[in-house]
């Protein structure tokens, strides 16, 4: 996709922290990475919006109901296993 220059007020902390927490070198590529992630955060909030204004039908909530009761609620500290420290 091309891109273009443009001129933007920003605060500058903020700027300055998002490139860090993403890792990337410039303001740029930090309003860029952002800008991605919000397009994709406000596709899924209206595709979610979307299901949630049509019913479930009567064949979906049967196969809801297959997953059973209990089955992922478990007492393992996720987290701890998979750390890297």
């Amino acid at each position: 996709m091309a891109k273009e220059k443009a001129t933007i007020t920003l605060d500058r902390r903020k700027a300055e922290e998002a490139r860090i927490l993403v890792g990337v070198e410039s303001t740029s590529a930090a309003v860029d990475v952002a800008l991605d992630r919000l397009i994709q955060l406000e596709r899924l909030r209206r595709d979610i919006a979307a299901y949630r204004a049509m019913p479930s039908t009567d064949e979906e909530l049967a196969l809801a109901e297959l997953a059973g009761e209990g089955l992922l609620d478990d007492d393992t500290d996720w987290a701890a296993l998979y750390s890297d420290t």
